[in-house]
């Protein structure tokens, strides 16, 4: 909004702790934050633990409760919105844009709010949801870090629509040795079936049959609130449950240092859904690029398009156990190679992906970059 102050308000229900992308992304927002700029106030989970975002002079705010966070988001919104300051919202959804028109009671002017999408998979009922909440509110700043995931808002009608990089994480500017050497297959994130962790589990498994001795490392944490998928559950009891001959499991979700860790001399298992992730951004992906650790992805992902770009990993043409082995196999033959590639890409991928665009967005006087 013209003339008003520049402080931005981001909410963030989930955030509560230094583990995840969640607070990768919020971090490396406030990290792109400049001197003499205006100030940035985090509102976050009751109970959050953030000492590094507040370390660089960010207001955080504990104010979430999970089973109440609904009502608390529509109370806080109608408090901004009324208030100056911009208002960020960094893992939107369609709960927020029906809040948010509902706690201001009228047109929310341009400039005044930003949400960011990290996915959209829209059907005939969602895309008349969308339709209309353009219409209550065309003043709204949409973004996405690929065109896949705003057209859909713009077709829908919104008039503030743009693509903005999904931020890397600060800490992935750190150097890293090129000449590493292969330490372990990685699975890391959160142990999800759109992420193909059961295919994961049956690749475990295959290698405890087949006698391998290639050492695993498989971080099997929950998502938001600790919730898993359906299903779920019982391919975790499978993996505890197999007797492959190296294999660590990370049952929790890690500290930043400790996840970061994981990427070192790792060639990282990402067996993703084709069709969730035809377009869809990886933090995964970003962090162990950072990290010089090739990947093996299924073809057609946005993480294979990059792998590829770079020489930084291999396509998978499908998700069994066979093909993952090939595919691994292929890395680890020529994983100074991999390595270098992945690095290239990780130095190539923060350039493009900085932070600093989407806070320029923010702090723009109307919400639009120059």
């Amino acid at each position: 909004m013209p003339g008003e102050p520049k402080r931005i308000h981001i909410v963030e229900p989930t955030l509560s702790s230094e583990a995840g992308h969640c607070h990768s992304f919020v971090e490396s927002v406030c990290f792109a934050r400049r001197e003499g700029e205006d100030g940035i106030t985090v509102y976050a989970g009751s109970r959050a633990r953030l000492p590094r975002i507040e370390g660089m002079g960010v207001r955080v705010v504990r104010y979430f409760h999970r089973r109440i966070r609904r009502p608390e988001a529509f109370l806080l919104y109608r408090k901004l919105i009324r208030g100056p300051g911009r208002i960020f919202v960094p893992t939107a959804g369609r709960a927020d844009l029906t809040m948010l028109s509902l706690a201001a009671g009228r047109t929310i002017p341009p400039g005044k709010v930003f949400l960011y999408f990290h996915w959209v998979k829209p059907d005939p009922s969602k895309r008349e949801f969308f339709r209309k909440a353009s219409r209550r509110q065309p003043g709204l700043t949409l973004m996405g870090p690929t065109e896949t995931v705003v057209g859909v808002f713009r077709e829908c009608g919104f008039r503030d629509v743009r693509v903005v990089p999904y931020p890397g994480s600060p800490a992935s500017a750190e150097t890293v040795d090129a000449e590493g050497a292969f330490r372990h297959v990685l699975y890391a994130g959160a142990a999800r079936r759109d992420k193909g962790f059961p295919a994961v589990v049956d690749f475990v498994r295959y290698l405890a049959d087949t006698g391998s001795e290639i050492p695993l490392a498989v971080q099997a944490s929950p998502g938001h609130y600790g919730k898993f998928d359906d299903g779920i559950p019982a391919e975790l009891d499978r993996l505890r449950k197999s007797s492959v001959a190296r294999l660590r499991v990370f049952p929790e979700t890690l500290g930043a240092t400790e996840y970061r860790a994981m990427f070192d001399g790792a060639i990282v298992l990402q067996p993703y859904s084709g069709d969730d992730f035809a377009d869809r951004i990886s933090g995964v992906t970003l962090d162990a690029f950072s990290s010089g650790a090739p990947v093996v992805a299924t073809a057609g992902t946005w993480m294979a398009r990059v792998a590829g770009r770079f020489g930084a990993g291999v396509a998978l043409k499908d998700s069994s156990p066979a093909s993952i082995l090939s595919a691994v196999e292929a890395v680890r033959a020529e994983y100074p190679r991999f390595r270098r590639g992945a690095l290239e890409a990780g130095s190539a991928l923060r350039k493009e992906h900085d932070a600093r665009g989407l806070l320029e967005v923010l702090l723009s006087t109307d919400g639009k970059t120059s």
